[in-house]
C-alpha cells in the first residue's frame, strides 16, 4: 500500500503525470470557485483578500520562501534519503520541464491552492481545519512522517504568514517560491547526471 501511488507513477508517461496535474488543480479550482460562491457575500468581499502590496509580498512573501527552501536543502543533506523521498512524483513532475514551465506550473499550483486552503478554507473554517486539510490532499506524503509532518508545517507557516498580513496574494508569492526554487533543483540535478551519463537509457524510455 505505501508503495502503490509510487508504482503508479513510474508507469506514468510524462504527459499522463501532466495531465494528472492539470486536473487535479482543475478539481482544486472549481471546489474554490464553488465554495467562494456560497460562503462569501460577493466577489468583492473575496477580492479584499487581494491586496496588492509590493513589500509584503516580494519581501516578506520571498523572505518566508526562502527561508522554507533552505530548511528543504538541508534536510535533504543531512537526513537519510528515504525519508524525504514522496516515492519520485515530484522529479519526474519537473526533472524534464523546461524553466518557462516550471515557472508556470509553480504559478499554477500555488495560486489555486492558496486560493482554496488560504482564501477560502481559512478564511470562513480557520487556520486547522485548512491545514489538516491540506495535508490529506498531499495523500502521497501520508506514509511518510517526516514529508507529513514537514507539509503540515508549511501549512501552518503559510496560514500564520495569511494571518499577520490578512493578504493571499503573500501567501501565493511565498508558496510559489518554494515550488519554483525546488523545482528548478530537482531540474539542475536532473539535467547534471544526464551529463555525466548517470540517468540510465531504461529510465529513459519508461518517459517516451
Amino acid at each position: 500500500m505505501k508503495n502503490k501511488q509510487a508504482e503508479l507513477v513510474k508507469r506514468m508517461s510524462d504527459k499522463e503525470l501532466l495531465y494528472h496535474l492539470h486536473v487535479s488543480q482543475l478539481l482544486f479550482l472549481l471546489v474554490a470557485v464553488v465554495l467562494a460562491f456560497f460562503l462569501f457575500e460577493g466577489w468583492n468581499e473575496f477580492l479584499l483578500l487581494l491586496e496588492w502590496d509590493i513589500q509584503e509580498i516580494f519581501i516578506i512573501g520571498s523572505f518566508v520562501g526562502i527561508a522554507v527552501v533552505l530548511i528543504d536543502l538541508f534536510l535533504m543533506k543531512y537526513v537519510p534519503r528515504h525519508l524525504m523521498d514522496d516515492g519520485g512524483i515530484n522529479e519526474k513532475m519537473f526533472q524534464k520541464r523546461s524553466v518557462i514551465h516550471i515557472f508556470g506550473l509553480a504559478l499554477l499550483i500555488a495560486s489555486v491552492e492558496e486560493l482554496l486552503f488560504r482564501g477560502v478554507i481559512q478564511t470562513h473554517f480557520g487556520i486547522w481545519i485548512a491545514s489538516i486539510v491540506f495535508a490529506i490532499m498531499h495523500i502521497r506524503y501520508l506514509h511518510k512522517w517526516l514529508l507529513l509532518v514537514s507539509v503540515i508545517l508549511l501549512s501552518f507557516l503559510l496560514g500564520f504568514l495569511y494571518e499577520w498580513t490578512e493578504n493571499l496574494l503573500v501567501t501565493i508569492w511565498a508558496h510559489f517560491i518554494i515550488d519554483v526554487l525546488l523545482a528548478l533543483k530537482i531540474r539542475s540535478e536532473y539535467i547534471k547526471k544526464t551529463d555525466n551519463g548517470e540517468v540510465s537509457e531504461e529510465y529513459e524510455k519508461r518517459d517516451e
